[in-house]
Protein backbone atom coordinates (compact mmCIF):
# COMPACT_ATOMS: atom_id res chain seq x y z
CA UNK A 1 0.00 0.00 0.00
CA UNK A 2 1.55 3.52 -0.76
CA UNK A 3 1.09 5.90 1.87
CA UNK A 4 2.61 8.75 0.03
CA UNK A 5 1.49 12.33 1.43
CA UNK A 6 3.54 13.92 -1.47
CA UNK A 7 1.37 16.68 -3.84
CA UNK A 8 0.98 14.92 -7.51
CA UNK A 9 -0.72 16.17 -10.71
CA UNK A 10 -3.18 13.64 -9.92
CA UNK A 11 -4.08 15.11 -6.63
CA UNK A 12 -4.24 18.71 -7.20
CA UNK A 13 -6.50 18.22 -10.02
CA UNK A 14 -9.01 15.68 -8.46
CA UNK A 15 -9.97 17.25 -5.07
CA UNK A 16 -13.12 15.30 -4.63
CA UNK A 17 -16.31 14.53 -5.80
CA UNK A 18 -18.08 16.48 -3.45
CA UNK A 19 -21.83 16.82 -4.89
CA UNK A 20 -24.11 14.48 -2.80
CA UNK A 21 -26.69 12.20 -3.93
CA UNK A 22 -28.70 9.20 -2.84
CA UNK A 23 -30.35 6.63 -4.26
CA UNK A 24 -33.71 6.09 -4.35
CA UNK A 25 -35.06 2.30 -3.78
CA UNK A 26 -38.41 3.25 -5.33
CA UNK A 27 -37.04 4.27 -8.62
CA UNK A 28 -33.47 3.42 -9.11
CA UNK A 29 -32.42 6.73 -10.26
CA UNK A 30 -30.17 9.15 -8.22
CA UNK A 31 -31.40 12.49 -6.46
CA UNK A 32 -29.17 15.45 -5.98
CA UNK A 33 -28.68 17.04 -2.14
CA UNK A 34 -25.88 19.22 -2.51
CA UNK A 35 -22.10 21.11 -3.33
CA UNK A 36 -23.19 20.77 -6.83
CA UNK A 37 -22.15 24.29 -7.50
CA UNK A 38 -19.27 26.17 -7.14
CA UNK A 39 -20.07 29.77 -5.96
CA UNK A 40 -22.80 30.68 -3.41
CA UNK A 41 -25.77 31.71 -5.10
CA UNK A 42 -28.07 29.18 -7.89
CA UNK A 43 -28.54 30.90 -11.04
CA UNK A 44 -30.43 34.13 -11.57
CA UNK A 45 -30.16 34.87 -7.27
CA UNK A 46 -29.09 38.30 -7.02
CA UNK A 47 -25.38 37.64 -6.09
CA UNK A 48 -22.28 38.32 -7.80
CA UNK A 49 -18.54 36.39 -7.90
CA UNK A 50 -15.92 39.45 -8.17
CA UNK A 51 -12.11 37.92 -8.83
CA UNK A 52 -9.19 39.07 -6.92
CA UNK A 53 -8.62 41.63 -10.35
CA UNK A 54 -11.96 43.62 -9.56
CA UNK A 55 -13.86 42.47 -12.81
CA UNK A 56 -16.80 40.04 -12.46
CA UNK A 57 -15.42 36.77 -13.89
CA UNK A 58 -17.31 33.97 -15.49
CA UNK A 59 -17.13 30.32 -13.18
CA UNK A 60 -18.03 27.14 -14.70
CA UNK A 61 -18.30 23.91 -12.77
CA UNK A 62 -16.17 20.75 -13.34
CA UNK A 63 -18.39 18.22 -13.79
CA UNK A 64 -19.54 18.04 -10.01
CA UNK A 65 -16.15 17.67 -8.41
CA UNK A 66 -17.34 21.32 -7.03
CA UNK A 67 -13.66 22.70 -8.29
CA UNK A 68 -13.62 26.61 -8.38
CA UNK A 69 -12.06 27.40 -11.41
CA UNK A 70 -12.07 30.79 -13.38
CA UNK A 71 -12.70 30.12 -16.66
CA UNK A 72 -9.49 31.75 -18.40
CA UNK A 73 -7.68 29.81 -15.32
CA UNK A 74 -8.92 26.59 -16.22
CA UNK A 75 -8.31 27.04 -19.82
CA UNK A 76 -4.97 27.83 -19.32
CA UNK A 77 -4.41 24.21 -16.78
CA UNK A 78 -4.48 25.92 -13.45
CA UNK A 79 -5.11 24.56 -10.18
CA UNK A 80 -8.34 25.04 -8.37
CA UNK A 81 -7.79 28.31 -6.48
CA UNK A 82 -9.78 30.22 -3.62
CA UNK A 83 -9.11 33.47 -4.97
CA UNK A 84 -12.79 34.71 -5.40
CA UNK A 85 -14.30 37.45 -3.32
CA UNK A 86 -18.14 36.74 -2.70
CA UNK A 87 -20.65 38.85 -2.19
CA UNK A 88 -23.63 38.59 0.41
CA UNK A 89 -26.83 36.35 -1.11
CA UNK A 90 -29.18 34.80 1.42
CA UNK A 91 -29.26 31.64 2.78
CA UNK A 92 -31.05 29.46 5.15
CA UNK A 93 -28.03 29.56 7.46
CA UNK A 94 -24.96 31.83 7.73
CA UNK A 95 -22.28 30.73 9.79
CA UNK A 96 -20.75 33.24 12.26
CA UNK A 97 -17.02 32.88 10.58
CA UNK A 98 -18.36 33.61 7.75
CA UNK A 99 -15.91 37.28 7.34
CA UNK A 100 -13.22 35.07 8.29
CA UNK A 101 -14.02 33.33 5.43
CA UNK A 102 -13.84 36.12 3.19
CA UNK A 103 -11.07 37.77 4.78
CA UNK A 104 -9.12 34.19 3.68
CA UNK A 105 -10.89 34.25 0.42
CA UNK A 106 -11.85 30.63 0.23
CA UNK A 107 -13.28 28.96 -2.12
CA UNK A 108 -17.29 28.36 -1.39
CA UNK A 109 -19.95 25.92 -1.98
CA UNK A 110 -23.42 25.40 -0.79
CA UNK A 111 -24.97 22.81 0.74
CA UNK A 112 -28.09 21.71 0.61
CA UNK A 113 -31.55 20.28 -1.22
CA UNK A 114 -33.26 21.72 -4.64
CA UNK A 115 -31.87 24.49 -6.47
CA UNK A 116 -33.11 27.69 -4.84
CA UNK A 117 -30.11 29.63 -3.18
CA UNK A 118 -32.03 30.64 0.37
CA UNK A 119 -32.58 27.13 1.57
CA UNK A 120 -29.36 26.01 1.32
CA UNK A 121 -25.72 26.52 3.64
CA UNK A 122 -22.64 27.97 2.65
CA UNK A 123 -19.70 25.91 3.07
CA UNK A 124 -15.95 25.87 2.90
CA UNK A 125 -14.76 24.29 0.16
CA UNK A 126 -10.22 25.10 0.29
CA UNK A 127 -8.73 27.90 1.31
CA UNK A 128 -6.91 27.15 -1.83
CA UNK A 129 -3.93 24.86 -0.88
CA UNK A 130 -6.02 21.67 -1.00
CA UNK A 131 -2.76 19.29 -0.59
CA UNK A 132 -1.81 20.75 2.66
CA UNK A 133 -5.11 21.32 3.94
CA UNK A 134 -5.44 17.22 3.79
CA UNK A 135 -1.76 16.61 4.84
CA UNK A 136 -2.60 18.49 7.89
CA UNK A 137 -5.54 15.93 8.69
CA UNK A 138 -3.35 13.03 8.37
CA UNK A 139 0.31 15.00 9.99
CA UNK A 140 -0.91 17.45 12.13
CA UNK A 141 -4.18 19.08 12.42
CA UNK A 142 -7.05 20.74 10.36
CA UNK A 143 -9.53 23.71 11.56
CA UNK A 144 -12.99 22.80 9.99
CA UNK A 145 -15.88 25.39 10.19
CA UNK A 146 -19.23 22.85 10.07
CA UNK A 147 -22.54 24.89 9.64
CA UNK A 148 -24.28 22.35 8.30
CA UNK A 149 -24.14 20.64 10.77
CA UNK A 150 -27.69 21.18 13.48
CA UNK A 151 -28.60 20.53 16.61
CA UNK A 152 -31.71 19.49 19.41
CA UNK A 153 -31.29 20.24 22.77
CA UNK A 154 -33.61 17.83 25.14
CA UNK A 155 -34.18 18.19 29.01
CA UNK A 156 -36.29 16.65 31.50
CA UNK A 157 -35.61 14.02 34.15
CA UNK A 158 -37.38 11.56 31.63
CA UNK A 159 -35.36 12.37 28.54
CA UNK A 160 -33.17 9.10 28.11
CA UNK A 161 -36.47 6.91 29.00
CA UNK A 162 -37.83 8.51 26.27
CA UNK A 163 -35.54 8.96 23.47
CA UNK A 164 -35.14 5.40 24.22
CA UNK A 165 -38.29 4.60 23.24
CA UNK A 166 -37.55 6.55 19.82
CA UNK A 167 -34.50 5.77 18.60
CA UNK A 168 -32.88 2.59 17.02
CA UNK A 169 -29.92 2.27 19.77
CA UNK A 170 -30.21 1.12 23.63
CA UNK A 171 -29.77 4.15 25.48
CA UNK A 172 -30.76 2.42 29.01
CA UNK A 173 -28.39 2.82 31.55
CA UNK A 174 -26.48 5.20 29.40
CA UNK A 175 -24.34 7.18 31.52
CA UNK A 176 -23.48 11.02 31.46
CA UNK A 177 -20.51 12.21 28.73
CA UNK A 178 -21.21 9.32 26.94
CA UNK A 179 -21.86 10.05 23.01
CA UNK A 180 -23.94 6.59 21.10
CA UNK A 181 -24.63 7.33 16.77
CA UNK A 182 -28.42 6.41 16.21
CA UNK A 183 -30.80 6.37 13.65
CA UNK A 184 -34.02 8.23 14.37
CA UNK A 185 -37.19 6.49 11.73
CA UNK A 186 -40.80 7.47 10.38
CA UNK A 187 -43.04 4.66 10.73
CA UNK A 188 -41.77 2.89 7.70
CA UNK A 189 -38.54 2.53 8.86
CA UNK A 190 -37.03 4.74 6.58
CA UNK A 191 -33.97 7.21 8.26
CA UNK A 192 -35.38 10.37 9.12
CA UNK A 193 -32.39 11.64 11.06
CA UNK A 194 -28.13 9.88 11.50
CA UNK A 195 -27.73 10.84 15.31
CA UNK A 196 -25.14 11.45 17.45
CA UNK A 197 -26.48 11.39 21.26
CA UNK A 198 -24.61 13.65 23.58
CA UNK A 199 -25.35 12.79 27.33
CA UNK A 200 -24.67 15.12 29.56
CA UNK A 201 -26.13 15.47 33.31
CA UNK A 202 -28.59 18.48 32.92
CA UNK A 203 -29.11 17.59 29.39
CA UNK A 204 -28.91 15.49 25.84
CA UNK A 205 -27.69 16.78 22.58
CA UNK A 206 -28.57 15.66 18.99
CA UNK A 207 -26.52 16.39 16.65
CA UNK A 208 -27.42 15.58 13.30
CA UNK A 209 -27.16 16.99 9.54
CA UNK A 210 -28.87 20.90 9.83
CA UNK A 211 -31.93 19.50 7.25
CA UNK A 212 -32.80 16.99 9.42
CA UNK A 213 -33.46 19.06 12.66
CA UNK A 214 -36.84 20.37 11.87
CA UNK A 215 -38.22 16.96 10.81
CA UNK A 216 -36.91 15.12 13.36
CA UNK A 217 -37.77 17.79 16.25
CA UNK A 218 -41.29 17.74 14.54
CA UNK A 219 -41.50 14.16 14.83
CA UNK A 220 -40.15 13.55 18.35
CA UNK A 221 -42.06 16.06 19.45
CA UNK A 222 -45.91 14.53 18.66
CA UNK A 223 -44.86 11.49 20.77
CA UNK A 224 -44.21 13.72 24.40
CA UNK A 225 -47.35 13.43 26.24
CA UNK A 226 -47.38 13.28 29.60
CA UNK A 227 -43.27 12.67 30.12
CA UNK A 228 -41.08 15.25 31.48
CA UNK A 229 -39.77 16.38 28.36
CA UNK A 230 -38.82 19.18 26.23
CA UNK A 231 -37.13 19.42 22.78
CA UNK A 232 -35.93 22.58 21.55
CA UNK A 233 -34.06 23.45 18.02
CA UNK A 234 -30.76 24.72 19.54
CA UNK A 235 -28.81 25.00 15.83
CA UNK A 236 -29.04 28.93 16.04
CA UNK A 237 -27.62 28.19 19.92
CA UNK A 238 -24.62 26.88 19.16
CA UNK A 239 -22.34 26.19 16.46
CA UNK A 240 -19.93 23.44 15.41
CA UNK A 241 -16.40 23.71 14.78
CA UNK A 242 -13.88 20.69 14.37
CA UNK A 243 -10.09 19.93 15.18
CA UNK A 244 -9.01 16.85 12.75
CA UNK A 245 -5.69 15.33 13.15
CA UNK A 246 -2.88 13.96 15.53
CA UNK A 247 -1.66 16.99 17.04
CA UNK A 248 -5.66 18.74 18.13
CA UNK A 249 -5.17 17.69 21.48
CA UNK A 250 -1.65 19.23 22.01
CA UNK A 251 -3.39 22.64 20.81
CA UNK A 252 -6.56 22.29 22.95
CA UNK A 253 -4.69 20.96 26.18
CA UNK A 254 -2.98 24.47 27.60
CA UNK A 255 -6.47 26.27 26.57
CA UNK A 256 -8.89 23.69 28.69
CA UNK A 257 -10.45 24.72 32.01
CA UNK A 258 -12.67 23.07 33.96
CA UNK A 259 -16.34 23.66 33.88
CA UNK A 260 -18.14 23.78 37.27
CA UNK A 261 -21.05 21.82 38.88
CA UNK A 262 -22.55 18.83 37.59
CA UNK A 263 -20.36 19.00 34.50
CA UNK A 264 -16.96 19.01 36.42
CA UNK A 265 -17.93 15.20 36.87
CA UNK A 266 -16.96 14.27 33.37
CA UNK A 267 -13.90 13.14 32.07
CA UNK A 268 -10.88 15.41 32.04
CA UNK A 269 -10.17 16.29 28.14
CA UNK A 270 -6.63 14.12 28.56
CA UNK A 271 -8.68 10.91 29.11
CA UNK A 272 -11.37 11.91 26.43
CA UNK A 273 -11.43 8.54 24.30
CA UNK A 274 -13.89 8.47 20.62
CA UNK A 275 -17.16 8.47 21.78
CA UNK A 276 -16.83 10.31 25.02
CA UNK A 277 -17.53 14.11 25.71
CA UNK A 278 -16.49 16.70 28.22
CA UNK A 279 -17.57 19.90 29.24
CA UNK A 280 -14.60 22.32 29.18
CA UNK A 281 -14.52 26.21 29.18
CA UNK A 282 -12.22 27.52 25.71
CA UNK A 283 -12.79 31.53 25.06
CA UNK A 284 -14.31 32.35 28.13
CA UNK A 285 -17.22 29.87 27.24
CA UNK A 286 -18.54 26.30 28.40
CA UNK A 287 -18.45 23.96 25.31
CA UNK A 288 -19.10 20.60 24.96
CA UNK A 289 -16.14 18.74 23.14
CA UNK A 290 -16.59 15.12 22.06
CA UNK A 291 -14.21 12.34 20.22
CA UNK A 292 -15.57 11.28 16.81
CA UNK A 293 -12.67 10.08 14.81
CA UNK A 294 -14.45 10.06 11.25
CA UNK A 295 -11.32 11.00 9.14
CA UNK A 296 -9.58 7.85 11.30
CA UNK A 297 -7.27 10.15 12.94
CA UNK A 298 -8.51 11.85 16.09
CA UNK A 299 -11.85 14.00 15.53
CA UNK A 300 -12.36 16.82 18.23
CA UNK A 301 -15.77 17.91 17.53
CA UNK A 302 -16.89 21.25 19.40
CA UNK A 303 -20.30 22.24 20.40
CA UNK A 304 -19.87 26.06 20.67
CA UNK A 305 -21.88 29.14 21.79
CA UNK A 306 -22.76 30.83 18.85
CA UNK A 307 -21.60 33.84 20.11
CA UNK A 308 -18.25 32.31 21.13
CA UNK A 309 -17.66 30.66 17.73
CA UNK A 310 -15.70 32.75 15.98
CA UNK A 311 -13.82 34.13 18.93
CA UNK A 312 -12.39 30.46 19.64
CA UNK A 313 -11.96 30.13 15.94
CA UNK A 314 -9.22 32.71 15.86
CA UNK A 315 -7.53 31.74 19.49
CA UNK A 316 -7.19 28.34 17.30
CA UNK A 317 -5.45 30.10 14.73
CA UNK A 318 -3.83 32.19 16.71
CA UNK A 319 -2.43 29.61 18.62
CA UNK A 320 -2.03 26.80 16.23
CA UNK A 321 -0.87 27.73 13.14
CA UNK A 322 2.47 28.74 12.56
CA UNK A 323 2.98 32.26 11.54
CA UNK A 324 6.48 32.22 10.79
CA UNK A 325 7.76 30.34 7.54
CA UNK A 326 11.17 31.62 7.74
CA UNK A 327 12.12 27.66 8.25
CA UNK A 328 13.44 28.31 11.46
CA UNK A 329 13.04 25.51 13.76
CA UNK A 330 10.81 26.44 17.15
CA UNK A 331 9.75 25.51 20.44
CA UNK A 332 6.53 27.27 20.33
CA UNK A 333 3.22 26.00 20.69
CA UNK A 334 2.23 26.47 16.72
CA UNK A 335 5.80 24.83 15.94
CA UNK A 336 4.25 21.77 17.61
CA UNK A 337 0.39 21.93 16.60
CA UNK A 338 0.80 22.94 13.04
CA UNK A 339 -2.73 23.74 12.56
CA UNK A 340 -4.42 24.51 9.27
CA UNK A 341 -7.76 25.76 8.40
CA UNK A 342 -9.39 23.33 5.80
CA UNK A 343 -12.86 22.38 3.93
CA UNK A 344 -14.94 20.49 2.68
CA UNK A 345 -12.94 18.85 0.06
CA UNK A 346 -9.95 18.06 2.30
CA UNK A 347 -12.43 16.27 5.33
CA UNK A 348 -13.99 14.49 2.27
CA UNK A 349 -10.91 12.69 1.18
CA UNK A 350 -9.98 12.00 4.69
CA UNK A 351 -13.61 10.61 5.62
CA UNK A 352 -13.98 8.41 2.47
CA UNK A 353 -10.32 6.47 3.09
CA UNK A 354 -11.84 5.87 6.77
CA UNK A 355 -15.02 4.40 5.93
CA UNK A 356 -17.52 6.74 7.35
CA UNK A 357 -20.50 7.35 4.88
CA UNK A 358 -22.51 10.46 5.34
CA UNK A 359 -26.62 11.15 5.76
CA UNK A 360 -27.60 13.14 2.48
CA UNK A 361 -24.39 11.96 0.61
CA UNK A 362 -24.23 8.12 0.63
CA UNK A 363 -27.52 7.37 1.96
CA UNK A 364 -30.68 9.79 3.20
CA UNK A 365 -34.26 9.90 3.93
CA UNK A 366 -34.78 6.90 0.98
CA UNK A 367 -32.87 4.50 3.04
CA UNK A 368 -33.23 1.54 5.43
CA UNK A 369 -31.14 0.82 8.18
CA UNK A 370 -29.93 -2.35 6.43
CA UNK A 371 -28.77 -0.22 3.35
CA UNK A 372 -26.35 1.69 4.91
CA UNK A 373 -23.21 -0.32 5.80
CA UNK A 374 -23.24 0.99 9.34
CA UNK A 375 -26.17 -1.12 10.72
CA UNK A 376 -24.26 -2.66 13.46
CA UNK A 377 -23.25 1.24 14.48
CA UNK A 378 -26.63 2.48 14.99
CA UNK A 379 -28.91 -0.23 15.41
CA UNK A 380 -29.17 -2.34 18.72
CA UNK A 381 -31.25 -5.69 17.97
CA UNK A 382 -31.88 -6.58 21.47
CA UNK A 383 -33.97 -3.21 22.92
CA UNK A 384 -37.52 -3.08 23.00
CA UNK A 385 -39.72 -1.12 20.73
CA UNK A 386 -39.48 2.09 18.97
CA UNK A 387 -40.57 3.13 16.02
CA UNK A 388 -39.98 1.81 12.91
CA UNK A 389 -39.03 -1.51 14.48
CA UNK A 390 -41.07 -3.88 13.01
CA UNK A 391 -39.64 -2.73 9.56
CA UNK A 392 -35.62 -3.30 10.74
CA UNK A 393 -36.56 -6.24 12.52
CA UNK A 394 -38.28 -8.34 9.57
CA UNK A 395 -35.23 -7.04 7.32
CA UNK A 396 -32.76 -8.76 9.78
CA UNK A 397 -34.90 -11.73 10.18
CA UNK A 398 -34.61 -12.33 6.67
CA UNK A 399 -30.76 -11.54 6.09
CA UNK A 400 -31.11 -9.32 2.82
CA UNK A 401 -32.28 -6.50 1.32
CA UNK A 402 -32.61 -4.76 -1.96
CA UNK A 403 -29.53 -2.82 -2.12
CA UNK A 404 -26.79 -1.97 0.14
CA UNK A 405 -23.88 0.83 0.50
CA UNK A 406 -19.97 -1.02 -0.16
CA UNK A 407 -16.51 0.44 -0.95
CA UNK A 408 -14.90 0.82 -4.12
CA UNK A 409 -11.40 0.46 -4.82
CA UNK A 410 -10.81 1.46 -8.81
CA UNK A 411 -7.61 0.61 -10.49
CA UNK A 412 -5.65 4.05 -10.82
CA UNK A 413 -5.69 4.30 -15.03
CA UNK A 414 -3.93 7.64 -16.09
CA UNK A 415 -4.80 9.87 -19.31
CA UNK A 416 -1.39 11.34 -20.93
CA UNK A 417 -1.15 13.61 -18.53
CA UNK A 418 -0.39 11.65 -15.65
CA UNK A 419 -4.30 12.50 -14.23
CA UNK A 420 -6.46 9.70 -12.65
CA UNK A 421 -9.91 8.80 -14.29
CA UNK A 422 -12.01 9.37 -11.45
CA UNK A 423 -15.84 8.43 -11.25
CA UNK A 424 -18.23 10.92 -10.75
CA UNK A 425 -20.90 10.59 -8.11
CA UNK A 426 -23.97 8.93 -9.54
CA UNK A 427 -21.83 7.02 -12.32
CA UNK A 428 -23.24 4.09 -13.06
CA UNK A 429 -21.69 0.53 -11.61
CA UNK A 430 -21.57 -2.44 -14.03
CA UNK A 431 -20.73 -5.91 -13.71
CA UNK A 432 -18.94 -6.03 -17.32
CA UNK A 433 -16.76 -3.65 -19.42
CA UNK A 434 -19.48 -3.47 -21.84
CA UNK A 435 -20.96 -0.50 -22.49
CA UNK A 436 -24.82 -0.49 -22.37
CA UNK A 437 -25.44 -3.22 -20.01
CA UNK A 438 -28.15 -2.78 -16.79
CA UNK A 439 -26.42 -0.81 -14.24
CA UNK A 440 -26.37 -2.93 -10.48
CA UNK A 441 -25.70 0.61 -8.45
CA UNK A 442 -24.62 3.87 -8.66
CA UNK A 443 -21.55 5.94 -7.18
CA UNK A 444 -22.64 8.37 -4.35
CA UNK A 445 -19.12 9.48 -3.37
CA UNK A 446 -15.72 9.54 -4.90
CA UNK A 447 -12.37 10.59 -3.59
CA UNK A 448 -8.68 9.94 -4.98
CA UNK A 449 -7.32 8.40 -1.93
CA UNK A 450 -3.06 9.62 -1.43
CA UNK A 451 -3.23 6.54 1.14
CA UNK A 452 -4.02 4.10 -1.60
CA UNK A 453 -1.54 5.25 -4.13
CA UNK A 454 -4.20 7.58 -5.94
CA UNK A 455 -6.13 4.93 -6.75
CA UNK A 456 -10.13 5.73 -6.80
CA UNK A 457 -11.61 5.46 -3.45
CA UNK A 458 -15.57 5.40 -3.55
CA UNK A 459 -18.74 4.70 -2.03
CA UNK A 460 -21.71 3.67 -4.16
CA UNK A 461 -25.09 1.52 -3.47
CA UNK A 462 -25.32 -1.54 -5.33
CA UNK A 463 -28.00 -4.33 -5.36
CA UNK A 464 -27.41 -6.82 -2.59
CA UNK A 465 -26.34 -9.84 -4.74
CA UNK A 466 -23.35 -7.58 -6.18
CA UNK A 467 -22.31 -6.43 -2.77
CA UNK A 468 -19.76 -8.84 -2.62
CA UNK A 469 -16.32 -8.70 -1.09
CA UNK A 470 -13.56 -9.02 -4.43
CA UNK A 471 -16.67 -8.60 -7.01
CA UNK A 472 -14.94 -7.13 -9.59
CA UNK A 473 -17.41 -4.32 -11.03
CA UNK A 474 -16.91 -1.40 -13.47
CA UNK A 475 -17.68 2.76 -14.12
CA UNK A 476 -16.92 5.40 -16.42
CA UNK A 477 -14.61 7.90 -16.24
CA UNK A 478 -14.34 10.95 -18.32
CA UNK A 479 -15.02 8.01 -21.68
CA UNK A 480 -12.68 5.18 -20.12
CA UNK A 481 -13.24 2.31 -18.24
CA UNK A 482 -11.95 2.04 -14.95
CA UNK A 483 -12.05 -1.67 -13.25
CA UNK A 484 -12.54 -1.81 -9.48
CA UNK A 485 -13.43 -4.24 -6.72
CA UNK A 486 -15.79 -4.18 -4.11
CA UNK A 487 -13.94 -4.30 -0.72
CA UNK A 488 -14.43 -6.05 2.59
CA UNK A 489 -16.30 -3.28 4.60
CA UNK A 490 -16.55 0.38 4.13
CA UNK A 491 -12.72 1.22 5.27
CA UNK A 492 -10.10 1.72 2.71
CA UNK A 493 -7.48 2.88 5.54
CA UNK A 494 -6.90 3.00 8.94
CA UNK A 495 -3.89 5.15 10.90
CA UNK A 496 -2.99 1.18 12.34
CA UNK A 497 -2.71 -0.09 8.75
CA UNK A 498 -0.01 2.88 7.73
CA UNK A 499 2.12 1.78 11.24
CA UNK A 500 2.32 -1.51 9.97
CA UNK A 501 3.56 -0.83 6.75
Amino acid sequence: MSCSLTASPTFTRHLINSASWTPSPRSGRMKSFGLPVVVPCAIGADCKAVGASGRVPPFRKMGNRSACFLEDEARAGARPSARSILLPCPMARVSPLRKLHQQAEAAVALYGPGDDAAAKVEVVETYGELELEYAAIRKSVMLMDQPHRGMIEVTGRDRLDFLNRMVTQELKGLPPFRVRRSFWLNRKGRIDADLRIIDLPDRTILEMDTFSVARALEGLSSFVVMEDVKLIDATDKYHRIALHGTTGTLLVRPLAQFAGGALASGPAFDDLRPDYACVIKLADAECIVFRDDATGDCGLEFVVPTEAAASLYEQFIELGAEHDHSGAKSSSLSAKVRLRPGGWHAYNIARIEAGTPLYNLDFGPDSLPAETGVLDDRVSFKKGCYLGQEVVARMHARGQVKQKLVAILFEGQRDAHGYTFQPVTGAPVHTTPAEGGEAVGAITSSAVSPMRGAQPACFAMVKSEHAVPGLEVFARADGQTIKGRVQEGLRFWSRGDWMNV
